[in-house]
């Protein structure tokens, strides 16, 4: 029988990749705390009306990748693909109006059905960034220099790029709605079957369309600047005065949209070369109307997320495992007593394994593999004395200490 493997799109996050992904989603809490961000957490299930109504019927996500069942009553569940709406839902569920402005921030998995390619899985790890209740553009300039701190803290800083586009207003976008239904008409038979299908629900949308057709035709396509009015021409100089204040580099790239119509102002992507076709790392934008789309009240908000297995190959190598003390007993009349002072020794706070089995020179060897920094070895007449051995594995010098100060002796190799 074929041993069991993991589901395609899925894997095994072992104990390197964990030390990593720890470090990534740390150091993302540690600074949005600076910045007044409180950790939450949504189910990693929601109804699927939740994704359904807020990511639109002609999205790719809603049409192909959720992951979407009926529990055992018939309700219809669908497994997280990502964060903001599920943030919006828990914002009304909690009744959390009073808590305005709300700063939130989210780590962990998401599921998507989508061809699992270097970076991406079926699922996978998110950090989120969310502000509710603010419309200023100081919010959209807060939320991306929390993004850019967060990988300049990673060490990302020389191999991101960030992209800023505006989205108008919603009188802005239906002048810009227009423009698109006008000019895509004219290339009906040229589009793909899906974008004709947004031509009528939704064409912003084909400004995402990865179909290589439909790019061609995304190049010529109206530009948003050309139809902004003179709010959102103003919210945008704000936003990206306020970067440049802060000494943020951007890019102004005018073909970086998002398709719903709750999306507004400020669209933005911190992007990288060096993943592959996948370049961005962490996007997002403000979204006005997502709240009012649930059906609460009017509520402006702006947020990111960013990919932690992306990051994670960005940074490279994970962060070296703690180095431990290994505690050997020379006989099996010491096992009881090696499990006391392991046990001791754990309490005060430092890295302690235990050698179970083998002799004195195979469980040595055994240390030396864990990468241990000394052995503590308890021998029949040490104990006696009320001293043990101590070893350090890098010089392979002996030295006796005390068994009552133990730890004391032992505090350089915290």
């Amino acid at each position: 029988m074929a041993a069991l493997q993991p589901i395609r799109g899925t894997h095994d996050i072992l104990a390197d990749d964990h030390r990593l992904y720890r470090l990534v989603t740390e150091t993302a809490y540690e600074i949005a705390a600076r910045y007044g961000y409180q950790e939450h957490s949504t189910p990693i299930f929601e109804f699927t009306e939740v994704f359904a109504r807020t990511l639109g019927d002609t999205s790719d996500i809603v049409t192909k990748e959720m992951y979407t069942f009926a529990d055992r009553n018939g309700e219809s569940l669908t497994l997280r693909p990502e964060y903001t709406a599920g943030i919006c839902r828990m914002f009304m569920s909690n009744g959390m109006t009073q808590q305005l402005p709300l700063k939130v921030f989210c780590r962990g998995p998401m599921f998507r059905y989508e061809r699992p390619q270097k970076g991406r899985q079926r699922q996978f790890h998110q950090i989120d960034a969310e502000i509710l209740g603010v419309a200023d553009p100081l919010a959209d300039i807060e939320v991306i220099a929390l993004g850019a701190h967060i990988l300049g803290a990673l060490g990302l800083a020389d191999r991101i790029r960030l992209e800023l586009n505006t989205l108008g207003d919603a009188e802005s976008r239906q002048a810009y709605r227009a423009l698109l239904v006008d000019y895509f008409n004219g290339f009906r038979e040229d589009l793909s079957e899906e974008s004709r299908v947004r031509l009528e629900k939704n064409p912003l949308r084909i400004l995402d369309s990865k179909d290589k057709g439909d790019r061609v035709l995304v190049q010529n396509a109206p530009l948003m600047a050309d139809s902004l009015n003179a709010l959102s021409q103003d919210f945008f100089a704000q936003v990206r005065q306020g970067l440049e204040s802060l000494n943020i580099e951007y890019v102004v790239e005018p073909h970086l949209v998002r398709g719903m119509d709750y999306y507004c102002h400020t669209a933005f992507e911190f992007t990288t070369d060096t993943l592959g076709a996948q370049g961005a790392v962490l996007a997002g934008g403000r979204y006005d109307g997502l709240v009012e789309t649930m059906g609460g009240p009017p509520t402006p908000g702006i947020g990111w997320a960013a990919g932690v297995e992306r990051l994670s190959m960005m940074v490279g190598e994970a962060p070296p495992a703690p180095r431990p003390l290994v505690v050997i007993p020379v006989g099996s009349a010491q096992r009881t007593q090696a499990l006391v002072i392991t046990q001791r020794l754990r309490k005060s706070g430092l890295h302690v394994d235990l050698g179970y089995s083998g002799n004195v020179k195979k469980r040595l060897n055994r240390a030396n593999k864990a990468n241990a920094r000394a052995a503590i070895l308890l021998g029949e007449d040490e104990l006696a004395k009320g001293v043990v051995t101590l070893r350090d594995m890098e010089t392979g010098e002996q030295s006796e200490a005390p068994l009552a100060s133990l730890e004391e002796h032992l505090a350089r190799y915290r």
